[in-house]
């Protein structure tokens, strides 16, 4: 059948009822998909919640049908500026603000050329891992009043930190350079009385690849 994983045996009918190896195979394809950027974590879900209600192969096959058959060469990775292209129809946010209270630019988003985020007596998180970028530079202007602001970048692209601490933080540390083509991230602003910190991490994609072929603990 269509890109279901390989079994023992001669192939099945797609009436015939299918077993808990062959869920947990199909689970596994999913898994792998989702660890590529191919599934959204909902997608994942939902699918799951499908790969273990299925009764037979005809079920089962949906399920992994626009995916790449198990096995199969992958196609070339996206490279240069392709890797971080806006994705149609996701969230576009020009700012954030936290007074009094907080706020969290997070997941797939694409971010635009300027970037304003302004935190009193609050807090707010901005999360780079997943988002894509409008414009090769974005500059993000940052600043924390008595309140905090978290920028979380992955650790692919460039950063260039500028910003001023008076009786404050504006970590520095993050600067750097990214690969080949990364869009680049100069993040200005103050902090007084609070702090802006900026850190590098795994892309969110990356860490959950990571995951996956990590071997099992032993009991």
């Amino acid at each position: 059948m269509t890109n279901l994983p390989d079994r023992a045996g001669p192939p099945a009918s797609p009436e015939m009822r299918a077993g808990d190896a062959d869920r947990d195979r199909v689970a596994h394809v999913l898994r792998d998909a989702a660890g590529d950027g191919r599934l959204t974590l909902e997608e994942l879900d939902e699918r799951l919640d499908a790969v273990y209600a299925a009764k037979t192969y005809a079920d089962l096959e949906p399920l992994t049908r626009d995916l790449p058959a198990p096995g199969a060469a992958p196609p070339p990775a996206p490279s240069g500026a392709a890797a971080w292209r806006p994705v149609a129809g996701a969230p576009s946010w020009k700012g954030g603000v936290g007074i009094m209270s907080g706020f969290r630019r997070a997941g797939v988003w694409n971010v635009p050329r300027r970037f304003r985020a302004f935190a009193f007596w609050g807090g707010g998180k901005i999360d780079l891992r997943d988002a894509r970028f409008a414009e090769p530079e974005t500059t993000i202007r940052a600043f924390a009043i008595m309140g905090g602001v978290e920028i979380v970048v992955p650790d692919d692209i460039t950063v260039h930190v500028k910003g001023l601490g008076i009786m404050g933080g504006f970590d520095q540390r993050a600067s750097g350079p990214g690969v080949p083509g990364a869009p680049t991230v100069v993040i200005r602003g103050l902090a007084f009385w609070g702090g802006v910190g900026v850190k590098r991490r795994k892309a969110s994609r990356q860490q959950k690849r990571e995951k996956e072929l990590r071997p099992p603990e032993a009991d």
